[in-house]
């Protein structure tokens, strides 16, 4: 086959599909199933890949048709925490919201993606999604920890101020994401309580904050892709080269799982 053949081939193959995991908000007296739009862009914009958001608030009956469909998994932060019971803790934040339908949706569903290969990227509440899922715990209080910076936002500033960049995230030498940054040294912004304690099965941790606190996760034992992060490269993440790199390097993988289920090999890692 000439190599123009190839190359309209692969023009003609399908944008991946992600599913992205709704969660709750109560309004007016009104229950509803949301999804920031800052999450979205630059899954659609970088990635290049084609969202499907699915409700937690129904149970998971459904899982499995939804990750028929899907060729990656995205799993978004929120303002809630997860059930500290689902990882053997008593609750010490009761006045923060909590949503344990997605904690009952999104721990199956992580289970099963991995049982399936299919990518899976997650950012704030969603990385630790993935540590509780695979058996591990949390910081509840990571401000409240001896030898841990406060990495909470102050609330009272404008939203741009709150997602600047305020500390350093230095990738461990020679990891994926090391390699992919290409950089020792990132600044990163910085909104979460809570923080990986101790890491689940198979989780390696591929980068740090400057207090030491785990920043972002890998499992190349149980994924060809699992990659996670506890800051927010979403946010404006078409001004952001690291953000850049980090939406291409899912979407990458989301298209090798595409030409997979052609029956053409999984080449990328993370």
């Amino acid at each position: 086959m000439s190599n123009s053949n190839i190359g309209n081939k692969n023009q003609k193959l399908r944008k991946p599909v992600v599913l992205m995991s709704m969660g709750a908000q109560e309004r007016k007296g009104h229950d509803y199933q949301v999804m920031t739009h800052k999450y979205i862009v630059p899954l659609v914009e970088l990635a290049e890949c084609v969202p499907v958001l699915m409700p937690t608030c129904c149970g998971t009956e459904d899982l499995e048709q939804y990750l028929d469909m899907a060729d990656g998994v995205y799993l978004t932060g929120a303002g809630s925490n997860i059930d500290p019971a689902l990882y053997g803790q008593e609750n010490e934040t009761p006045g923060k919201a909590q949503d344990k339908d997605r904690d009952l949706f999104d721990i199956p569903l992580i289970k099963a993606a991995i049982a399936r290969g299919l990518p899976i990227f997650g950012i704030c509440r969603g990385m630790q999604e993935i540590n509780v899922a695979l058996g591990g715990d949390m910081y509840q209080k990571v401000y409240a920890e001896p030898g841990f910076n406060d990495h909470r936002e102050n609330t009272e500033d404008p939203v741009d101020v709150q997602y600047s960049a305020v500390h350093g995230v230095r990738p461990v030498p020679n990891s994926w994401l090391h390699k992919l940054l290409q950089s020792d040294e990132i600044r990163v912004n910085s909104l979460h309580g809570q923080g990986l304690k101790t890491l689940g099965k198979g989780i390696e941790a591929i980068a740090h904050a400057e207090d030491g606190l785990v920043e972002a996760i890998h499992a190349p034992s149980l994924s060809p892709f699992l990659f996670a992060v506890q800051w927010h490269p979403e946010w404006q993440a078409a001004k952001n080269p690291d953000s850049v790199k980090i939406f291409e390097a899912f979407g990458e993988a989301c298209r090798q799982q595409v030409l997979r289920k052609k029956g053409r090999p999984f080449d990328n890692a993370a």
